[in-house]
């Protein structure tokens, strides 16, 4: 093979069997290099192009060589003509490039799959539907990689991109393809610069992803009721919701609620065309909706399939601004987050790691279908700026997973508003002294979330009455932190082996409260315990069980509001001084072992009914409060204390009428203590079957007129008795007395 030398402007041409090569630029050690590989490349690439490859004319025979991308730019480019190329600027800088000619002159150059030629002509990239941003020259932060980021997410022929270097961004991108991975290799992505963002839009990043309207909706009141858990709904007209179209639904707000509460915000699919007026969709309703509830249905073409993955990430500074989440704050337009979707489907983010971020780092709306796994954030501008801060966000969005993420001094590890059927999995949160709480829902009706094997402060459902603070069947296991709260609007509550550890610096007191709707704790520990009641929705009983607490002193353990039963099951409560259970509700507590303090304030029991089961009582006085009439039960309670003076059991002077049931009752006290003491109001008592060791009883000022006591089979030892006397309203009988 002869190579001759071109001429300024010109390039070389030699024959090499029936291949004829041009090489531009300067002659270089590179040709020697390429070799035979190379020009058998070219020969396969000019008789069987590569998928996504644009065509090469038949009988193609030219092969063309260059140094660089601007070598190549100027040579004319003829049909079908394959070039290769060293490198994007130097040999080897983007590896090796090959390219085929176009004399189309309406394919729009970049300056990386598409080279402009000589004379209006095109060369295009072959690939395989995976590009580098090296093709585009961009080998570092030094330039701005913008303009090749659009152009590869535009094309269609490319399916997946990746980074080789570092990368810095400056705009704001928003996209609505389908089916296509960004691998950043984990590489650094900066923003220095970025364009400001408009006020109030987490959806400003980076990257955002977003389906498009099809300008159709339907508007029309309910027809008929739409259940809980039902995937079939009446509509007006079915045949205007094609099998496998898109919408966005939501019901009208509750009616004199809050001004965004609404039970239903989704994005739902339609399965089935049932009848000329109902349809099936891929959702089954979490709460129910009654006739004449007016629903919004907007069609959408979501976009599909985009998975995003390896990126680390630095927002856009400056990093100090108001440190209380106070207007105004100027870094919500300055700083920049990475990933942003809407009215997405299936499309995934993992191995994400952002720091000062100011916005969530993946924000979603509207999505369904969705992986965010082994993702992080750390240090973000602000923790109590609305909506900043934030790992990731997820509103009207359902079948999520949110799995092996961390956050450090963040608001929200996740945050997940108005949606449904997730879960969030191994996910560690700390940095709590700095004002976020890393698990929380919104509020807005979210229903059927789970939590497994987490740690970081949760606060469920506490957004505001704006949304609602409404939720159901949230179900948190294995779960430690020093702080827990879901005492608002939630139903059906699960805890499974949650631990609220106290810390110093942020709540000594390991809080946990919780809503009396079908609460169901099990295997949990806690410091402070707070039963409240804000909803009446669950069929389900309160039950704490197998649990352990150690209250703080004058604890409202059951708040007033509480109506529906609470009942404890072999739990350790420690701490018991002045605590009260105001709550109107009956309290029953099973197997339980309670105490306190030898010197501590009684135990208020305001509850129309309190049942004592089994277990024990230590140092702790138990005081009905009388405030309404009452029901109080011990039953096989085993009694002690080391205190020398009160009573063990005992009432205020309040309006109510109390009933006493104690049988089976052994109680040890110390001489000037009483075991049992009813000195006020109304009283019927009936105290069989007991033992009591010590101390004294005082019943006598207890049982006027139209009080009642049956006091027999009984076993006092050294027990200094007052008892009224025997009568028509008074029984005693069958009790054994010794020293």
């Amino acid at each position: 093979m002869t190579i001759m030398e071109p001429e300024a402007g010109a390039s070389a041409v030699a024959d090499v069997g029936d291949v004829t090569v041009r090489s531009a630029g300067r002659r270089r050690a590179l040709m020697a290099g390429l070799g035979a590989v190379a020009i058998g490349a070219a020969g396969a690439l000019a008789s069987a192009p590569p998928a996504h490859a644009a065509p090469v004319a038949a009988g193609a025979k030219d092969v063309t060589r260059a140094e660089s991308v601007a070598d190549l730019a100027r040579l004319k480019a003829r049909d079908g003509e394959v070039a290769i190329v060293a490198g994007y600027r130097t040999p080897g800088d983007a590896g090796l490039l090959v390219y085929v000619g176009s004399e189309d002159k309406v394919v729009t150059a970049n300056g990386g799959t598409v080279i402009a030629g000589a004379r209006d002509t095109r060369w295009m990239l072959q690939h395989d539907g995976t590009v580098d941003f090296r093709v585009f020259g961009i080998a570092g932060p030094e330039t701005a990689a913008d303009d090749a980021l659009d152009a590869m997410v535009n094309d269609p022929r490319i399916r997946r991109i990746e980074a080789g270097t570092d990368l810095l961004f400056q705009r704001r991108h928003r996209f609505t393809r389908s089916h296509l991975e960004i691998d950043f290799g984990g590489h650094l992505v900066t923003t220095d610069g970025i364009e400001k963002n408009t006020h109030d839009n987490p959806f400003g990043a980076v990257l955002f992803f977003t389906g498009v309207s099809k300008d159709v909706v339907v508007e029309h009141p309910l027809a008929e009721p739409w259940p809980e858990l039902t995937d079939a709904v009446a509509v007006p007209d079915a045949s205007r919701f094609p099998v496998d179209s898109w919408w966005a639904v939501q019901c009208a707000p509750v009616a004199g609620g809050g001004a965004d509460e609404r039970e239903l915000q989704r994005f739902v699919r339609v399965t089935q065309q049932i009848d000329a007026t109902h349809i099936r969709i891929d959702y089954l309703n979490g709460w129910p909706l009654d006739t004449g509830r007016k629903l919004t249905w907007r069609q959408m073409d979501p976009v599909a399939g985009i998975r995003i993955a390896n990126m680390r990430f630095l927002g856009a500074g400056p990093f100090d601004g108001p440190t209380d989440g106070s207007f105004p704050d100027s870094r919500e337009l300055t700083g920049s987050h990475p990933i942003a979707f809407e009215y997405a489907i299936h499309c995934d983010v993992a191995d994400v790691h952002a720091s000062r971020t100011w916005w969530p780092v993946i924000m979603r709306r509207w999505n369904t279908h969705f992986t965010t796994e082994r993702c992080s954030v750390e240090n973000p501008p602000t923790v109590f700026y609305g909506g900043a801060g934030y790992l990731t966000q997820q509103i009207y969005s359902l079948y999520g997973r949110v799995s092996d993420c961390t956050s450090s001094n963040a608001r929200h590890l996740n945050d997940l508003t108005a949606s449904a059927y997730c879960i969030v999995e191994n996910c560690h949160g700390d940095g709590d002294d700095q004002g976020g709480n890393p698990f929380t829902t919104h509020g807005q009706y979210e229903h059927d979330l789970t939590f497994i094997g987490n740690s970081g402060l949760m606060d469920i459902a506490n957004s505001g009455a704006q949304w609602g603070t409404s939720a159901k069947r949230i179900t948190v296991r294995d779960h430690v932190c020093s702080w827990f709260v879901a005492g608002t609007k939630i139903s059906d509550l699960t805890l499974e082996n949650v631990r609220v550890i106290g810390r110093s610096t942020f709540d000594p007191q390991a809080t946990m409260t919780i809503n009396a709707d079908g609460a169901q704790v099990r295997g949990c520990t806690a410091g402070l315990l707070a039963i409240g009641q804000r909803s009446s929705r669950s069929s389900r009983p309160t039950v704490i069980e197998d649990s352990t607490f150690a209250l703080p002193k004058d604890q409202v353990l059951v708040q007033t509001p509480v109506t529906t039963p609470v009942r404890f099951v072999d739990c350790t409560i420690t701490g018991i001084d002045g605590v009260k259970a105001r709550g109107s509700g009956p309290v029953e507590f099973v197997d339980c072992r309670l105490s306190g303090p030898a010197s501590g304030a009684p135990m208020e029991l305001g509850a129309a009914r309190v049942t004592i089961r089994g277990g024990s009582v230590r140092d702790v006085r138990l005081s009905a409060t009388a405030v309404r009439d009452q029901l109080v039960a011990l039953d096989g309670v085993e009694l002690g204390t080391e205190r020398t003076d009160g009573a063990l059991l005992t009432r205020s002077a309040g309006p109510g009428v109390v009933t006493w049931r104690v049988s089976g009752v052994s109680s040890t006290v110390s001489k000037g203590v009483a075991h049992l003491e009813i000195a006020t109001g109304v009283n019927h008592a009936r105290v069989t079957g007991s033992q009591f060791t010590g101390g004294r009883l005082r019943l006598a000022d207890g049982f006027a007129e139209p009080s009642t006591l049956l006091y027999s089979d009984t076993v006092e030892r050294g027990v200094e008795t007052a008892l009224p006397e025997a009568g028509a309203r008074v029984v005693l009988a069958d009790v054994l007395t010794s020293a």
